[in-house]
């Protein structure tokens, strides 16, 4: 199946981690490599409150990031409720190469990323702290839709050899439960691919994705011949199917197949999507339910 442009596609409005990722495409990097670069550009952006390095904290004042990573060939890595690094991703990415394993979690995830040489940091910022703060005189948890559920950024990647690769990474909920994992490190929930068809990526309320395995669903009913929109409108339908208050939060998703067609869906009107292809790098609003 002839592929001759490269695309990357990532959740939300986050132009410098596709612009960065589409432009290492262009100049012949890997799919896998883009994934990565691109969203450790968020990662790093201690503004964005909702990924990696000052990201809100949980209910007990720890930032605490969750992150996957899948290969064109199926090999995947995943990190949970890593404290002490910045870039979760390429941890995850470790843990896949690195080691026999597909997630590490916590102090075994931290200790790891110690031994892989990555340096220990101190995730939450002065204005993260300051916000927590506020948060601690109310102490409400109320995630605001479209805002404390723009808690990840999810980007998928096709190659010029037609490869696809995708990544995943987030602080989760701002103050969540101490422990809490969404769905955005989970293989099947908040990322899925396969090289032979396509992929797909999640963003939104965790919790409604995990129960689905949203993205794992997607790649299954592009594989039954379903385009990526058909495929993206099925299971964010069956998300509103099993949540009577499905009005009361967000889910979204976006996917594309080998072809390099797109799709994407979401529960509530607000979601949009970047796209990066032939130089051109632009923000896409999604079609929704409600």
């Amino acid at each position: 199946m002839p592929f001759l442009k490269p695309i990357c596609i990532a959740t939300w409005n986050f132009p410098n981690a596709s612009l960065r990722a589409g432009e290492m495409l262009a100049a012949g990097v890997s799919a896998l490599d883009a994934v990565e670069q691109g969203v450790m550009v968020e990662e790093a952006n201690v503004k964005n409150t909702t990924v990696g390095k000052g990201g809100a904290p949980d209910r007990e004042g720890n930032v605490t990031l969750d992150a996957c990573i899948m290969s064109p060939d199926g090999n995947a890595g995943a990190v949970v409720y890593l404290k002490h690094n910045t870039h979760a991703v390429s941890v995850a990415r470790k843990v896949m190469e690195e080691t026999p394993h597909v997630m590490l979690a916590g102090e075994g995830a931290d200790q790891f990323a110690k031994a892989q040489g990555f340096e220990r940091e101190e995730l939450l910022t002065e204005a993260s702290e300051k916000a927590y703060q506020e948060w601690l005189k109310k102490k409400e948890y109320k995630p605001i839709i479209n805002i404390e559920n723009h808690d990840t950024i999810g980007m998928l990647c096709i190659d010029q050899k037609g490869d696809l690769a995708g990544a995943c990474t987030s602080s989760g909920l701002s103050y969540k439960m101490n422990g809490r994992v969404g769905d955005s490190p989970i293989i099947g929930a908040g990322l899925f691919l396969d090289n032979e068809v396509g992929g797909a990526v999640a963003t939104g309320m965790g919790e409604a994705i995990l129960k689905t395995v949203g993205s794992f669903l997607i790649v299954e009913l592009m594989r039954q011949g379903k385009s990526p929109q058909e495929a993206c409108e099925a299971a964010i339908m069956r998300i509103i199917k099993q949540n009577p208050n499905y009005s009361d939060f967000q889910a979204a998703f976006i996917a594309i197949n080998k072809k390099g067609e797109i799709g994407s869906y979401c529960i509530q009107k607000g979601f949009s999507y970047m796209k990066y292809q032939d130089g051109t790098n632009k923000n896409i609003q999604s079609k929704f339910y409600l």
